[in-house]
């Protein structure tokens, strides 16, 4: 949201921006300078009754996934909302897919059917798109859902040629994730950084690819496999900075980065060459601390992204169609991406080898490659332009 903002103020200085917040007070704490940014916190949209009891129904009667969802209106003040705006821009990155469930998908798709009926031109922005065809019963209504709107923007090649596929032409451009415009705010980071001269690998391991791993194991076995690799990581000369990416501002422990990786933390006693940073970083201070690494490996998207876009060495841990696609955009393969089942203690060391071997080739290429996105992603901003 901040390198958005920050991209469509270039375009537009005097524009405002309504962003939906779960905790509008903590969120304006976590962005300090938001109203200088043209950012006005309204009130989040819930998801409608209505979805959720057919998402309830479909998990038992198969068929009705292939009836058209609902589309409920929007309750005040959300409708209030939406009609005082000039245009709806959905950001979330990967919202258009199965990760999360089709209730969440078609939650979705309903704000932004509720925009097009009001007349307000819609945008899915900079995001990564599908596959949904391991629901192939709901496959024609999300394609015709993305053909009515007003622009459909991707941010990597493998979600593009997708919609290509499922045929898509006439809205759909392929851009680059606006967060290889964000900037870095540096700090003092003296309390977590290591006070020798050792290089830094950093690591970022969400529990939310604990789902992507084999169906009943424990998930005290990839947490051992990731104790083992920093075990090794350290032998081998390096401090280790665990780095959460994902941390719910309200402390609740659902897709908290900082509690998992904590527990990794308390496995090393006294912990001297590794380390982690203090809780309530924002996304600009999280990119400084990452762009300070030797190499990072990370499952969280928009922490690989601070990495690449600081020509860090970077190995994606991948557990949806968005790391392939990004990698593919930067580097023409994949060979830097380790799929989720496969991440242990072995498949890690190989990972970081591989950065080691390979270290000034990656820094060339990103080098290379990240302005490229940069200017990618302000020519999505020009696209969406001409729809005002």
């Amino acid at each position: 949201m901040r390198s958005n903002a920050m991209l469509l103020r270039e375009a537009r200085p005097d524009a405002e921006i309504l962003v939906p917040s779960h905790d509008i007070e903590r969120d304006k704490n976590q962005w300090r300078s938001a109203s200088r940014d043209g950012i006005r916190f309204v009130n989040a949209i819930p998801v409608h009754k209505n979805l959720k009891w057919r998402g309830r129904l479909a998990n038992r009667f198969d068929f009705l996934k292939s009836w058209r969802w609902p589309q409920p209106n929007l309750g005040h003040p959300y409708a209030r909302d939406i009609a005082s705006a000039d245009a709806l821009v959905s950001i979330g990155g990967d919202n258009y897919s199965l990760d999360y469930g089709l209730v969440s998908l078609f939650h979705f798709v309903n704000v932004a059917e509720f925009a097009l009926r009001s007349e307000k031109p819609c945008a899915l922005w900079a995001a990564s798109v599908g596959p949904f065809d391991k629901e192939p019963r709901v496959v024609q209504q999300v394609v015709e859902h993305l053909q009515r709107l007003s622009l459909v923007s991707v941010r990597e090649t493998n979600s593009y040629d997708y919609l290509r596929g499922k045929g898509l032409h006439s809205n759909l451009i392929q851009v680059a994730d606006s967060a290889f415009a964000l900037k870095p705010e540096p700090f003092d980071v003296s309390s977590f950084w290591p006070k020798t001269d050792k290089p830094v690998v950093g690591l970022n391991v969400s529990p939310l690819i604990q789902k992507y791993r084999a169906r009943g194991e424990d998930p005290v076995v990839l947490r051992n496999e990731v104790v083992r690799f920093v075990q090794h990581a350290m032998g081998q000369g390096y401090h280790v900075l665990l780095v959460p990416h994902v941390v719910p501002l309200d402390g609740r422990v659902f897709n908290n980065d900082e509690i998992y990786m904590r527990e990794i933390l308390a496995e090393f006693s006294p912990p001297d060459s590794v380390s982690m940073p203090p809780s309530g970083l924002n996304a600009s201070q999280l990119k400084y601390v990452i762009s300070l690494c030797r190499f990072f490996i990370g499952a969280r998207t928009h922490a690989t992204i601070a990495a690449f876009s600081s020509s860090v060495p970077t190995i994606s841990i991948a557990y949806s169609i968005k790391a392939k696609g990004i990698n593919n955009d930067l580097f023409g393969h994949c060979r830097y991406v380790l799929e989720t089942p496969d991440v242990g203690e072995s498949s890690l060391k190989g990972a970081l080898a591989l950065l080691e071997s390979e270290e000034s080739q990656i820094r060339a290429a990103l080098d290379q490659q990240v302005p490229k996105m940069r200017e990618k992603a302000r020519e999505g901003i020009q696209h969406f332009m001409r729809l005002l």
